[in-house]
């Protein structure tokens, strides 16, 4: 199943654990997965790779055996995906002001000031998400 659909041993575990696809178990302990779990993979993998959490790909569960690639969106998918994208520009909003900030601190002490970065340098660099 990994090789079939690029996902890794842990993301399949994972999604089982989530509820999103299933498997049966061998006599060797070894997982079989049905074929139908190779496109809902695909599907997960392809939400997933839009920006939504396993929590909005939950809200596909009824759509996720068919090719949602090509599919054309439901309402619902579309409020899912209008929800996510509020709360990704919230948090982009939010860093871009602790970037100000940081940016704003930094020049008040001057060029002089000791370990004091060039802005333009600072500016060029990724704030850390813990930030």
């Amino acid at each position: 199943m990994a090789r079939a659909t690029g996902a890794t041993v842990r993301a399949l575990r994972h999604y089982e654990r989530e509820g999103l696809i299933g498997s049966t178990r061998e006599h060797n302990g070894y997982r079989r997965y049905d074929e139908s779990a190779v496109g809902r993979v695909r599907n997960i993998r392809y939400l997933l790779a839009a920006g939504l959490t396993l929590e909005d790909v939950r809200c596909f569960l009824p759509c996720l055996d068919g090719d949602m690639a090509t599919a054309p969106p439901s309402p619902e998918g579309i409020e899912v995906a209008r929800r996510r994208l509020a709360v990704l520009d919230a948090r982009i909003a939010a860093q871009t002001a602790a970037r100000e900030r940081l940016a704003r601190s930094l020049r008040q002490l001057g060029p002089d000031a000791p370990d004091a970065p060039d802005t333009a340098v600072a500016a060029a660099e990724p704030v850390s998400p813990a930030a």
